[in-house]
């Protein structure tokens, strides 16, 4: 098997390798990984949905009772955040907390701000122009998500800076065995930006403004309110998830699109008609997450093998979205690809929250650079892969205009 999330080649393609893993069978055991890997789109999408599975196991289960070892100490922070936002929460609380933060974050919500969006999109492209191009990702692709998450949660234009380097950190435990100062950085990033937030939530508890804090403190059911922590922890989600799909789908397309001339002059030339289609089928083509956890709570079959209870599984995103048995010409880019149930968004409880701003922020950001006023891209070397596996981007992409 040739599963290797250390190696770079592996990294920079991992494509063939799944092609091998669908064809061996529906779930093998990874022993360099300690995991049973799902690379088929149904059995993925299933188990996305199968509660005998869960992102967490502490609701049911003390570490001992089911055969882990507790993290260290020194990292609680980092996990005090990550276990009361949606991602990492089970139900009932998901249900509960979800609930509110749907109140607060609403479709209205999304489309309030698609004005701004796309404004912000406009300006950032047209500064990138001026300056004949760079680095797509530093001056557009990670700017853009992070301004927009920041005008929504209300935080003041000096602070906007201390947000991305936040994210990056805390997003850095998210990869297989990260190293012992990645867990450093995220444990102080978490201390951090759970300290700015804390500060923000008070000012927006004694004067409440129009963002996405203050409908969260005021967002309230039969069952209450959301705790302070569980406010920080939604709002952490909210950057890290939104930014990192973001960010890692607008360099990853147009890479694609680099790849695919043809497919990239035609969407040039019908914008408008094709490119609601053609971000879905960016997000399908090169997975922004190619692999979500999950652990087995009660013994799961799939087909002739038992998953047991206390083992984890990686549900490979990246393997079911190029799935030949749910889409035609897997490993060819559609940007009018019509049936695209990719899971790059996830599915069942934990579907993404911020799917619509997601898409709405990608939508702005490709339209931005394909208006006819703005000069085509032209690429200017090939760019190299970030270390990474689990979250996978380009370390940059130099562009000229």
């Amino acid at each position: 098997m040739d599963f290797d999330p250390w190696d770079p080649a592996f990294v920079a393609d991992p494509y063939p390798a799944y092609r091998e893993l669908r064809a061996q069978g529906r779930a093998m055991w990874c022993e360099a990984t300690g995991q049973w890997l799902v690379p088929h789109h149904a059995d993925v999408s299933a188990l996305l949905r199968d509660r005998r599975l869960g992102r967490t196991y502490l609701h049911r289960f003390s570490h001992e009772e089911f055969g882990r070892t507790a993290p260290p100490p020194e990292h609680e922070p980092f996990h005090v955040l990550n276990a009361n936002g949606l991602l990492d929460l089970e139900d009932p609380a998901h249900g509960r907390v979800r609930r509110l933060v749907s109140k607060a974050f609403t479709p209205r919500t999304v489309e309030q701000l698609a004005p701004t969006v796309r404004r912000m999109a406009r300006e950032l492209v047209a500064g990138f122009v001026a300056e004949g191009g760079g680095d797509l990702l530093t001056a557009v692709a990670e700017p853009l998500p992070v301004a927009v998450i920041a005008e929504l949660l209300g935080v003041p234009e000096g602070d906007r800076g201390l947000l991305r380097p936040w994210s990056a950190d805390i997003c850095g435990m998210f990869e297989l065995r990260p190293s012992e100062e990645a867990a450093r950085r995220a444990v102080a990033a978490s201390v951090e930006f759970s300290a700015y937030l804390r500060g923000l939530i008070g000012q927006r508890r004694a004067d409440p403004g129009e963002d996405l804090i203050s409908a969260l403190i005021a967002a309230h059911d039969e069952e209450g309110r959301l705790s302070e922590q569980e406010m920080i922890s939604t709002c952490v989600l909210l950057l890290n998830a939104g930014h990192e799909a973001t960010v890692n789908t607008t360099v990853n397309g147009w890479w694609a699109l680099f790849r695919n001339p043809e497919q990239l002059r035609e969407l040039r030339e019908r914008p408008a008609e094709k490119l609601s289609t053609a971000v879905d089928e960016l997000m399908r083509y090169d997975t922004p997450l190619q692999m979500f956890e999950r652990w087995v709570l009660d013994d799961v079959r799939i087909g002739d093998t038992v998953l047991p209870r206390g083992s984890e599984v990686a549900l490979l995103f990246g393997s079911a979205n190029r799935d030949p048995a749910r889409f035609e010409r897997p490993d060819e880019l559609d940007l009018v690809r019509r049936e695209n149930p990719h899971l790059s968004f996830g599915a069942g409880i934990h579907y993404c929250l911020g799917a619509p701003l997601a898409r709405l922020e990608l939508m702005a950001s490709f339209g931005a650079f394909l208006d006819s006023d703005v000069p085509p891209l032209q690429l200017v070397r090939e760019p190299q892969w970030q270390d990474g596996y689990v979250i996978r981007g380009l370390r940059e992409l130099l562009v000229t205009c």
